[in-house]
């Protein structure tokens, strides 16, 4: 890629399926990829280390890893003691927002995004959020991604000057997870890096049981491919 002439993105990247995913379109598109990653006070780090795996698969130009502590307010079942919910029904998925939501998580991840965006003079952002198959988290929404962008553009020294129009994109938003995993795999990804679950054991083998374990596995499922990940944990447990 030419960096004299190459637009740069800032792309929230967690370790998961859906953020690597987001991170392979933003590269495809063409864009310099400066990857944002968080360790907030989460159940565990293994999806740091394959957030920075993912990063060097990818060939970003840079991965940064912001520490904050959510748990200093809780609320969720990732960032306190509460239980993180499993076996839920599909119906009860798609009505009921779980334990596992992190109060504000992705209002405050876009809001760093967009603090290091005006830094680098970047006019795009890019989130792997979706509002088909997920656990019902209110920040995942469509209504909530373009309210961020407009706030974004009214909260911005480039935004008010006129220099940069940000875009907040969310490529998957709209996606199932079976469309998101034949997508993945169209764009090379090398899945048995990501890392989807909520309540690994001490060893990092997925549950199987949480809201992102039983998702990620129907989205394999539907798209009729195995899971190099779920094969990984299990060569794993030998």
């Amino acid at each position: 890629m030419d960096h004299r002439t190459s637009r740069r993105a800032i792309c929230l990247l967690s370790g998961g399926l859906d953020s690597a995913a987001s991170l392979a379109i933003a590269r495809e598109q063409g864009f310099e990829c400066y990857c944002l990653s968080f360790d907030y006070g989460q159940r565990h780090a293994i999806e740091l280390r394959s957030a920075a795996l993912i990063a060097e698969h990818l060939h970003a130009q840079e991965h940064r890893t912001i520490k904050i502590d959510l748990r200093a307010f809780g609320g969720s079942a990732l960032t306190s003691d509460i239980e993180v919910p499993k076996h839920r029904r599909a119906d009860t998925v798609a009505s009921q927002i779980p334990a596992t939501y992190v109060p504000a998580r992705n209002t405050i991840f876009l809001s760093f995004a967009l603090a290091y965006a005006e830094v680098l003079s970047a006019s795009d952002i890019f989130i792997g959020v979706n509002a088909i198959d997920y656990s019902g988290y209110p920040d995942c929404r469509p209504e909530f991604i373009l309210a961020f962008e407009r706030m974004a553009n009214l909260a911005t020294k480039a935004g008010v000057e006129g220099t940069t129009k940000i875009v907040i994109h969310a490529p998957l938003i709209e996606m199932t997870k079976a469309d998101i995993v034949r997508k993945a795999v169209e764009l090379g990804i090398d899945l048995s890096l990501t890392h989807s679950c909520y309540d690994p054991d001490d060893r990092g083998r997925p549950c199987g049981a949480c809201d992102s374990c039983l998702l990620r596995s129907k989205g394999f499922e539907e798209a009729g491919l195995a899971d190099p990940a779920h094969a990984t944990a299990l060569q794993s447990s030998l």
